[in-house]
């Protein structure tokens, strides 16, 4: 596992779109209907330049898969900042999603401590060699990181499945909100 060159940012952003393209969180952003592709590939093009800049983007040797990871406390404001979540509103979003998008995310952010801790955004595998351990080791990796900058872990999933796969990494549940779907929280600490 390595930090990705900006050079490799479509590829990851590809990456996240074939992992994500099924997944029911990033469909209640994006919504559906024609032009849905092109909407989860701008939602990846957003969560990367987030976390090019207040976080890490993480990437495989091989390319065959990476994680987002965000740092909040490190988050600032900038003009850039704004200009991205203008690009989201209009490339993804849309102004019929905006209030139930808005609302979700608060209650996504309610449940983030008020401390420094690591936010485990995205992690993608290409989907053609998924099954086979890359998840697993970049995983492994990812945690090591964060252990050794002392940093508590958070994510959220809709996908039943990923649960156990996150609990056999210590990972912890400890809510869960249904938007039409069910999210699950988990953390790490």
């Amino acid at each position: 596992m390595r930090k990705a060159k900006r050079s490799e940012k479509e590829m990851i952003v590809e990456l996240l779109r074939l992992s994500f393209i099924n997944n029911l969180s990033v469909g209640f952003l994006v919504g559906s209907g024609y032009g849905r592709g092109s909407r989860i590939r701008g939602l990846m093009e957003y969560a990367c330049e987030v976390c090019y800049r207040f976080g890490e983007v993480l990437i495989t040797e091989d390319g065959s898969a990476c994680a987002l990871i965000l740092y909040p406390h490190l988050k600032r404001f900038s003009l850039y900042a704004v200009w991205l979540d203008i690009k989201l509103l209009f490339g993804v979003i849309g102004f019929a999603r905006l209030k139930k998008v808005l609302h979700r995310e608060k209650l996504i952010e309610n449940q983030h401590p008020k401390v420094p801790f690591c936010y485990l955004w995205f992690i993608g595998v290409d989907p053609a060699v998924q099954g086979k351990g890359i998840g697993s080791d970049l995983m492994a990796e990812l945690l090591a990181k964060m252990d050794a900058q002392d940093l508590p872990v958070y994510l959220e999933t809709s996908v039943a499945r990923n649960i156990s796969f996150y609990q056999k990494f210590g990972f912890q549940v400890f809510h869960q909100i249904d938007f039409g779907y069910s999210l699950v929280f988990l953390r790490r600490i």
